[in-house]
């Protein structure tokens, strides 16, 4: 059909021309104007109705994204010579395969120097410390000098004068203005250097709160034979998990305050393995600052043996108390009721909720928790170490080469740190990729106790997120489901970082999955989750979980109250 209307329309456009050519009449000159005209008019209509449009059909090459680019450009030369064209590709493979030997170089240095770092994770020796003060490690901590300045800033100084809290913080305040300002400031104006960030990105009164437990646990004199004392063993029940066992030690140390005690802790289970050497075996002094001096709590086990302390009352156990008072017994009254003007940044189901249940408990139980893990140890900083590098020693090697590429440092020499990085600088967090999400999902056997929802929900809270902040990608999971680690892999566009331990499948009960890792294992990999949840920009979990109820606490307390808590929870406040 569309060949016979091309067809007739072709011997309607030449009688037309005919009769036109007719009327222009018969001279010669005449004849040949018309004659071209037709030609040329036959010429267009061929090339324009009855062969197709000319087409340009576009490729899927193979070649690399460069030498893709150089043929471009090529194409859209206006004056085209092959043989110009022909040296121009070689010279482009010229450049792709030198591109190609250069990235293959810059990885090699790259994997260099993350294996260099890695030696840094087993030893301490002065060679190996040395070679790496050319290129130091951005996302590594110095546990010792670290553990030597917190010491300092928590015990008495020699001739018992308050630990030296000033306004400034870490080496800053220790060693060059902590002088002046130790002899004549107030000590109840200094603050607790473990406490970050300003008073309104705390929940209320935490400084006040922090210096005044440390105050409390600490006497200056143990031997004053007015002091009374609560020992008592870490939770040990099967079926206890870290977060338990945290929270009851925080109703152990609110009854201790009531009474005026000095809470000493004693054996702590999930330490009692072979990564704790010494006195830190089976004792919370492992992973964190040990809550009292060592002075009371060696007058504390003096004060046990006596029959006649147990008769004054001098020392007490956890025994002497009952489930209900350690659990849910009522919180110290000291500091009035702050948590009657806390205002929760907890968003459920889309909205802020404005009120808390048991909002005295949650706002006591994150100042004990932040108290008692106010400092990590030379081992638990060593555990973060590991995992930071893990996960991001790569990055921090390339990022590190990138900066010095155009000023190399020479090979052999080492450089003396100025003032501003030996006394400012040092106080800085390591490297982790910012902005970073932290993720609790909690699943499994904790169904028995709340409604557990899908990976796809917190994903979606991720996504909520990420439409305010366009830059966040990174996102570090904690989880026990292998299935959840699984799932990850359908959400290319983010960067997902997590402990590199065996998980769990089906509905394996907690215990039971803690005993399948060991001792050791189920102890460390889920401390360092928390404390980089502690660390991380922004936070989604579920506020019926203890552990998440527990890295809220810790959140508030550490500066992170304006960064909020997404939670999935749509039917649970705790």
């Amino acid at each position: 059909m569309e060949g016979n209307n091309g067809h007739s329309s072709s011997k309607s456009l030449e009688r037309v021309l005919s009769r036109k050519a007719m009327q222009a009449g018969s001279s010669a000159p005449c004849k040949i104007w018309v004659t071209g005209f037709l030609c040329g008019v036959c010429i267009m209509y061929l090339f324009g109705v009855a062969l197709p449009p000319l087409r340009v059909t576009q490729n899927r090459s193979v070649y690399t994204p460069l030498r893709r680019a150089i043929l471009w450009n090529f194409t859209l030369t206006e004056h085209y010579d092959g043989a110009a064209a022909t040296d121009a590709l070689a010279s482009a493979q010229e450049k792709v395969d030198e591109q190609n030997r250069n990235e293959n170089t810059t990885e090699a240095r790259i994997v260099q120097l993350y294996n260099a770092w890695s030696t840094l994770l087993n030893t301490t020796s002065d060679e190996v410390l040395k070679r790496s003060e050319a290129l130091p490690p951005p996302h590594l901590d110095d546990c010792r000098l670290n553990v030597e300045r917190n010491e300092r800033l928590d015990s008495y100084g020699d001739n018992g004068t308050f630990p030296q809290w000033t306004l400034w913080k870490g080496s800053l305040g220790l060693e060059l203005l902590n002088q002046k300002y130790s002899e004549n400031g107030d000590q109840y104006r200094q603050y607790p250097p473990w406490i970050v960030g300003s008073d309104e990105e705390n929940y209320p009164l935490t400084r006040l709160v922090q210096r005044d437990i440390w105050m409390h646990q600490h006497p200056p004199n143990c031997s004053n034979p007015s002091l009374r004392f609560l020992v008592a063993d870490w939770e040990r029940l099967p079926g206890f998990g870290i977060g338990a066992q945290l929270a009851g030690m925080a109703g152990l140390l609110a009854i201790a305050i009531k009474e005026k005690r000095i809470l000493v802790t004693k054996y702590y289970n999930r330490a009692d393995h072979n990564g704790c050497h010494g006195a830190s075996r089976a004792s919370w002094s492992c992973y964190f600052f040990v809550e009292t001096s060592s002075d009371c709590r060696k007058r504390a086990f003096e004060l046990m043996q006596s029959k006649a302390s147990w008769a004054e009352g001098s020392v007490k156990v956890k025994e002497n108390y009952t489930s209900k008072q350690i659990w849910v017994g009522r919180i110290p009254r000291m500091w009035g009721e702050p948590w009657k003007y806390l205002q929760p940044t907890t968003e459920i189901n889309g909205r802020l909720i404005t009120n808390h249940r048991k909002m005295d408990r949650r706002w006591w139980i994150a100042q004990a928790t932040r108290y008692l893990m106010r400092y990590p140890t030379e081992y638990m900083c060593g555990l973060l170490n590991a995992a930071r590098h893990s996960a991001f020693g790569l990055e921090a090697a390339k990022l590190v080469l990138e900066s010095i590429q155009n000023n190399k440092p020479k090979v052999g020499t080492t450089r003396t740190k100025s003032d501003i990085e030996r006394l400012v600088w040092s106080d800085h967090k390591p490297y982790i990729p910012r902005p970073l999400l932290s993720m609790h999902v909690r699943m499994g056997d904790k169904a028995c106790e709340m409604a557990v929802v899908g990976f796809e929900e917190y994903m979606e809270l991720a996504a909520n997120l990420r439409r305010r902040f366009p830059s966040l990608k990174n996102i570090w999971l904690s989880t026990e489901m292998q299935a959840i680690i699984d799932k990850t892999k359908l959400y290319p566009d983010w960067n997902f970082y997590f402990t590199n331990v065996p998980r769990q499948g089906g509905n394996m009960t907690m215990a039971l999955y803690e005993a399948s890792l060991g001792r050791e294992t189920s102890t460390n990999y889920p401390l360092v989750n928390f404390m980089m949840a502690t660390e991380a920009d922004f936070f989604i979990g579920a506020l019926g979980s203890t552990w998440c109820y527990l890295i809220d606490g810790m959140r508030n307390t550490g500066g992170k109250v304006m960064s909020g808590y997404l939670s999935v929870n749509k039917d649970r406040f705790w």
